[in-house]
């Protein structure tokens, strides 16, 4: 196993999104020797995509001189809910259309030649941290996801934990209010529903058509399809009382759902990641003071719940990761 481990030289990490893909070349020790970011361009289709990715790989690659053959691995972050030992995505989200059902890992293998695995992207997100980002040398974390929907990914002594066929961590979908709205997994008032960057937009806007005031009207040219959470942040550090609101609810069920995490878990560190994670204190600091008074005190008052360090990076830098775990141990 250590010669095996000693033969390791770079591996091909990607992370696909619904509007995004990130494809980086790293060296063993962690480092980017080379990167490039296309559109995902969902509406095309996965044929498409998967051409587009074969394309971008090789193209990462031969701006460093490498062939395909020198590389050890390729790892693919993916939303969605994932048999990491199949490499199936098995449930797709919805900003990735037809990927039901769709044997990632096998289809990059036969046209790369590569070994290939496929996590998902938050749980890659979570190791990345965790290796190589704010929580480096923690042992036991927890990492939520902030974005158009909510993700999670759960590191247990020092180990990504992904459940029994790959696909644990779905955090966002855990019931945070018994009657609350229904989700699109089919449960009924999921974190992500009362929480997300869609949740904040939505309510937003529903405030709006209901006749409240706001600046919120102003900022859109009154087409309230523009508005955007960043737009309501910025609405909320004017002290606009519609976006203050707004942005405090979705705080409060991160809090309940953070609260949930502390006790299920009892972390070392919570992680708040995504791009909802930009709007600071505002969204975070309501789930930290709930913590500290509703989570058991023994966790309580050891938890660190911080932002994330790594970005939109985290998540090829944890697919890194587990493309290097893999290779040694198998």
């Amino acid at each position: 196993m250590q010669k095996k481990s000693l033969r390791l030289k770079s591996v091909v990490a990607v992370d696909i999104g619904g509007t995004k893909i990130m494809v980086a070349l790293f060296s063993e020790d962690g480092k980017i020797l080379a990167k490039k970011t296309i559109p995902t361009l969902a509406n095309e289709g996965a044929d498409a995509i998967v051409e587009r990715l074969y394309s971008t790989i090789k193209e990462v690659l031969e701006s460093k001189s490498i062939s395909l053959r020198e590389i050890d691995a390729i790892c693919i972050a993916c939303a969605g809910s994932i048999d990491t030992k199949k490499g199936v995505v098995e449930t797709p989200s919805p900003h990735l259309p037809g990927w039901a059902g769709l044997p990632l890992a096998d289809i990059i293998r036969d046209k790369t030649g590569v070994v290939t695995y496929i996590i998902n992207d938050a749980s890659a997100a979570a190791l990345g941290e965790q290796r190589y980002g704010v929580g480096k040398d923690v042992r036991n974390l927890v990492l939520l996801t902030l974005g158009t929907g909510i993700g999670g990914g759960i590191i247990i002594d020092g180990q990504l934990y992904l459940g029994a066929r790959g696909a644990a961590g779905e955090l966002g979908h855990m019931t945070v209010e018994a009657h609350g709205p229904g989700c699109g997994c089919g449960n009924i008032g999921c974190l992500e529903i009362l929480a997300s960057g869609t949740a904040i937009e939505d309510d937003a806007i529903s405030r709006l058509r209901r006749g409240e005031k706001s600046i919120l009207v102003t900022m859109s040219e009154g087409d309230f399809d523009r508005i955007t959470t960043q737009m309501v942040g910025k609405a909320a550090q004017s002290l606009d009382k519609l976006s203050q609101d707004v942005i405090a609810r979705a705080a409060y069920y991160l809090g309940v759902g953070m609260v949930n995490i502390v006790n299920v878990f009892d972390p070392e560190m919570v992680v708040i990641g995504g791009g909802i994670s930009g709007l600071g204190e505002m969204i975070i600091a309501p789930g930290r003071k709930m913590v500290a008074t509703q989570a058991f005190s023994i966790t309580a008052r050891t938890v660190r719940i911080v932002i994330g360090q790594l970005g939109n990076e985290a998540g090829v830098y944890g697919a890194a990761a587990f493309a290097f775990d893999m290779r040694r141990h198998s």
